[in-house]
């Protein structure tokens, strides 16, 4: 094949690092366009961004020129750096070190889509914490809990 073609799909999620210092419900969709501006930046398209006040969700088509690891230090350096600029209440604002990516089928895509546009109805029944497990016990993800929560 002489052309590079694919379309991937991830599911990205990550977490606040400080729980004094999360994001306000007036600051969310301006963070998000932010957030998606980053995405474009780096050649890949974002498809829905959002979440509640302590945690994120993206839908992204990926880059084929990024990695994951790559893309996700992009958004989370340049959306804390930003967000700071709102003021005081982001002094400290910084996001969690880890995160989590799933890769999305094109059949589950509307699904991922009704799933992230319905955070805040979502976390009413289930915490963060609670999602996260859930996500990577369905994935298959070997993970030690000890480690999930801190930083």
């Amino acid at each position: 094949m002489s052309q590079s073609l694919s379309k991937l799909y991830i599911h990205l999620v990550f977490h606040v690092k400080n729980p004094l210092v999360l994001i306000r419900r007036e600051d969310k969709d301006i963070l998000y366009a932010y957030i998606g501006s980053i995405i474009k930046d780096n050649s890949s398209i974002p498809v829905i961004i959002n979440g509640t006040s302590d945690h994120i969700h993206i839908l992204c088509v990926m880059s084929k020129n990024i990695s994951l690891a790559a893309l996700t230090e992009e958004i989370k350096r340049h959306s804390s750096r930003w967000i700071k600029t709102l003021g005081d209440h982001y002094r400290q604002f910084s996001w969690q070190a880890g995160y989590a990516g799933f890769s999305i089928s094109q059949s589950l895509h509307n699904k991922t889509v009704l799933y992230i546009k319905n955070q805040e109805e979502h976390h009413k029944k289930m915490t963060f914490q609670e999602e996260l497990i859930l996500f990577l016990k369905e994935y298959g993800i070997d993970y030690d809990e000890r480690y999930l929560w801190t930083d």
